[in-house]
């Protein structure tokens, strides 16, 4: 049996343990029993409504945990960065930006305007931190990848703060979501963002083979017979169309499109093919695994899921940059 059938069967059996503990642990904890009288349906103990409640939690992070990590894992390979992450590369902040615009001028106040205008600017803030990292000798290097997307964050940021500052109301609302976490996940959110997802997973796994012509070189996948430019842009779309929705739901949740894909090529390489959808299964166990820990330590008061992923994430960004063979992929 090979690494990558292996890599496949631990990642699926790591994702069903995750979510049998994410319905199972919390404030009230629930037994064997209990779990799987829940899971069927089962309302007679306090115990199996529980399980009932954490049910769409639990899925919801599930698929959000596989946006992050599909996206990130093809946002590294259209930039052939490392150090590519929606959270680094100022997306998230986009998208952050577009729904308190939505939310305070545009007066959206559904989910689904939500989606559509973090995707605007997920994108919109993707296309600024590439052409600003694409200036000067050498182009679009890691480095300067990072350096325009941090430099983004922080003024995207800042106009956040400024236009949320003297609105008291809506600044109490966007406190929460911009911190990040699945714990207000329900039925009619998951069918709400669920087409989004699918579309961005599709188009995703579609761009899979192209990416592994662009990791070649732009010339080399040129006289492979690939169309760079059209390459890029689809799998640049799918994912940004993942961040956009996802981030437009559970918040600007940090690291785990960035962590998850390096964890996967350690596991199964660096063929897009393997590494887009074993990320979306590793992204899925890492952020519901983070929700669950943050039930945990936090006791009675909740730690979001995004506080978790940052703490997790932060070393692993400082390991990333002092490696010394950080040029490109």
């Amino acid at each position: 049996m090979s690494v990558r059938v292996l890599a496949t069967l631990g990642l699926v059996a790591l994702v069903v343990l995750v979510g049998l503990a994410s319905v199972t642990f919390g404030v009230l904890d629930v037994s064997w029993d209990d779990l799987v009288a829940g899971i069927g349906g089962g309302q007679e103990t306090t115990a199996q409504a529980a399980v009932l409640k954490r049910m769409p939690r639990t899925v919801l992070g599930l698929v959000i945990g596989a946006a992050l990590g599909v996206s990130g894992a093809v946002m590294q390979g259209v930039t052939r960065n490392p150090l590519a992450d929606p959270e680094i590369l100022g997306v998230n902040s986009g998208a952050s930006l577009a729904v308190v615009i939505g939310m305070v001028f545009l007066g959206l106040s559904s989910q689904v305007g939500y989606i559509w205008v973090a995707m605007v600017g997920a994108a919109i803030a993707a296309v600024f931190v590439y052409v600003v990292g694409s200036l000067g000798r050498g182009g679009a290097t890691p480095l300067k990848l990072a350096l325009a997307g941090a430099a983004t964050s922080v003024a995207l940021g800042a106009i956040v703060s400024a236009i949320l500052l003297p609105r008291a109301q809506d600044m109490q609302s966007f406190r929460f979501w911009q911190i990040g976490g699945v714990g207000g996940g329900s039925w009619g959110t998951i069918g709400l963002v669920l087409p989004f997802l699918a579309a961005g997973m599709l188009l995703s796994l579609a761009s899979a083979r192209a990416l592994n012509s662009l990791a070649l070189g732009d010339e080399l996948a040129a006289g492979l017979g690939e169309n760079v430019m059209r390459a890029r842009l689809l799998a640049a779309v799918g994912g940004v169309v993942l961040c956009g929705a996802a981030t437009a739901v559970a918040g600007p949740i940090g690291f785990v499109g960035l962590v998850v894909p390096h964890v996967v090529r350690l596991l199964a390489g660096v063929d897009h093919r393997w590494l887009i959808p074993l990320s979306a299964l590793a992204g899925a166990a890492l952020l519901t695994a983070a929700d669950v820990v943050g039930r945990l330590v936090g006791g009675t008061e909740e730690i979001q899921a995004g506080i978790i992923t940052a703490i997790l994430g932060a070393p692993f960004f400082i390991w990333i940059v002092r490696r010394q063979k950080v040029r490109d992929l």
